[in-house]
């Protein structure tokens, strides 16, 4: 089986304005990486639309149609301080979830080994009624509560390693000991989450790192905190938030990885996952700011699913 890729355009019509660090150039980017040879062996499908049931699985239903009411006819309007919306970030919004769940879907069927979604926008900051950090709904939240509720999938577990901790994620699956959450990130830093304290039900397992860490301390808190437990928890699928703007490129961030260190956690995440659920991984796209960088890393990323599924 293959590695499924799945993107569409409409991602790149998710106009955030002028200067706005989440913009369409970054899926431009990564786009001139993977249609490189390399990448021949990638399936690739357009992401579909996902329905709004779909999003009710962790939205509820009032907020998502503010969210609809709120897109403009033309021009750009703020949702918060960050969080930019423009006439195709409804459809963009749709696709972006669909791709997950389009990814779960063939992933848990045994019609792809594993996935990569190249979406815009981004989900992990998400809350059930609050969109912020360039995210209006959570992907990767809803990608795991759909595989719990189409595909049996009982036990979900989120990775997430974007600068950035996932709050939105880390908040919807609190109180719930099946839901496993693990996150290596810069603190302090937005949004200000994240601390080694903040545990949910045993079930939430946060790695912070220091502005200047590089990647031998993103090693040691992914050996010694997210591994560990993600392997105790016996996941039924894997999730993770693909964020690279802990490149040390990137803009929003001080952390000082690079390329391999991204392959390297993807490797030891493909581990776990062949140990505990039939190397099932869903990865979807977060943050990444420094366009070389973020291509790059993605290219990296794609590769070592592409040779987990060879």
């Amino acid at each position: 089986m293959a590695t499924l890729y799945l993107t569409h355009d409409v991602c790149i019509e998710h106009d955030t304005g002028p200067g706005h660090p989440e913009r369409p150039d970054r899926l431009r980017a990564i786009k001139m990486v993977t249609d490189q040879p390399d990448f021949d062996a990638l399936v690739r499908e357009e992401a579909p639309m996902a329905d709004v049931s779909d999003i009710e699985r962790a939205h509820p239903g009032d907020y998502i149609d503010s969210i609809r009411k709120a897109v403009p006819e033309e021009g750009l309007v703020r949702v918060d301080g960050d969080t930019v919306l423009s006439p195709k970030s409804w459809d963009a919004a749709l696709r972006a979830v669909g791709s997950g769940i389009r990814a779960v879907d063939q992933v848990m069927a045994g019609d792809a080994s594993n996935a990569f979604c190249a979406i815009r926008p981004c989900g992990h900051h998400a809350e059930q009624r609050v969109a912020m950090g360039f995210c209006v709904f959570n992907n990767i939240a809803i990608a795991g509560l759909h595989a719990r509720a189409k595909h049996g999938a009982e036990r979900i577990a989120v990775v997430d390693f974007d600068v950035h901790h996932g709050n939105g994620t880390q908040a919807m699956f609190w109180e719930d000991q099946d839901l496993y959450f693990g996150s290596t990130h810069q603190m302090p830093l937005f949004p200000g989450t994240g601390a080694i304290t903040e545990t949910g039900v045993g079930n939430i397992w946060n790695a912070p790192m220091r502005a200047g860490d590089g990647g031998d301390v993103f090693k040691e808190a992914f050996e010694s905190r997210i591994l560990p437990r993600l392997l105790m928890h016996k996941p039924d699928l894997i999730l993770i938030s693909a964020g690279f703007d802990a490149h040390e490129r990137d803009p929003l961030g001080s952390l000082r990885l690079v390329e391999e260190d991204f392959a390297w956690a993807t490797n030891k995440l493909i581990d776990i996952a062949d140990k505990t659920c039939e190397g099932r991984v869903v990865s979807m796209l977060e943050g990444g700011y420094d366009l070389n960088g973020l291509a790059n890393s993605v290219g990296a990323h794609v590769q070592a699913l592409m040779k987990a599924g060879a």
